[in-house]
């Protein structure tokens, strides 16, 4: 169990940490919040989905863990703000912040919706910077911080059709570098996780997109466009990004800031 403990004059109080996750009630989020609450942290969820609520307290009933749910809009930064605030209210501060939310949309640029681009620079990217803002107050008081953005290799290189992924992702890794800079001296970290494909909703409703971009079967752009780019020829499993994000929210990570650390089978080596 992650804790920290107050003495007092009688006895000792532990008291668990707490993690706030965005676009936690499904895929990558949801495995993240899972690892956590197996370490004992309090969970503050956040999600869209119709049942999020009841996910997230189907997590915290079998790991025994206290958590707050949020269907908070992150387009919203009124929305936003209430979230933090409500969390930092129930649990008394935020040590983790997890910025995971994402979408996704391809297509070329001369056929890309300009409604499509400003969402997902809106969630993808704005929003970190949304949260992060609202959760520092309470970071720098308390003098701890592990702010991990889930960025994408997508951050690190390019692919065609996918131009606003791209530049949020880019951005969101340019982000991570400052915050990194900016919370050292208040002892809040801030690094990046630049996965590669992921067996997610996300990925999985890009396929038939993909298809008709490229004019391919759906199996020939699983092999072709997802996997051709990883030397490990398979999805990168949910269970390792939630792993590496347990290690860059935990005490000895405290030197490790302002990294976009590939997790990405190797595409990004090449």
């Amino acid at each position: 169990m992650i804790s920290e403990t107050l003495s007092l004059p009688s006895k000792k109080v532990t008291v668990a940490k707490t993690i706030l996750i965005t676009g936690s009630t499904s895929g990558i989020g949801l495995g993240i919040a899972r690892a956590f609450a197996a370490a004992g942290y309090n969970i503050a969820f956040n999600g869209l989905e119709a049942n999020g609520a009841e996910i997230a307290q189907q997590v915290a009933d079998e790991f025994n863990v206290a958590h707050t749910f949020s269907p908070a809009n992150l387009m919203q930064p009124a929305a936003i703000r209430d979230m933090v605030a409500n969390a930092v209210k129930t649990f008394g501060t935020i040590d983790v912040l997890v910025n995971n939310a994402g979408i996704q949309h391809v297509a070329p640029i001369d056929q890309f919706p300009e409604e499509k681009w400003d969402a997902i620079i809106a969630i993808n990217l704005t929003a970190a910077f949304h949260v992060t803002k609202a959760a520092w107050a309470t970071m720098k008081e308390h003098k701890f911080g592990r702010i991990i953005n889930i960025a994408s290799a997508h951050g690190l290189a390019a692919s065609e059709f996918k131009s606003a992924y791209v530049a949020a992702k880019h951005g969101l890794v340019g982000f991570t570098k400052t915050i990194g800079l900016e919370g050292a001296p208040y002892g809040i970290t801030c690094n990046a996780i630049c996965p590669g494909y992921v067996d997610t909703q996300l990925v999985e409703s890009q396929i038939p997109q993909q298809a008709k971009a490229h004019n391919m079967t759906e199996k020939e752009v699983v092999e072709k466009i997802f996997l051709q780019r990883h030397a490990v020829k398979e999805f990168v499993p949910v269970e390792l990004l939630a792993q590496t994000t347990l290690f860059l929210a935990s005490d000895q990570a405290g030197t490790i800031t302002g990294i976009a650390l590939p997790v990405d089978a190797g595409w990004t080596a090449q």
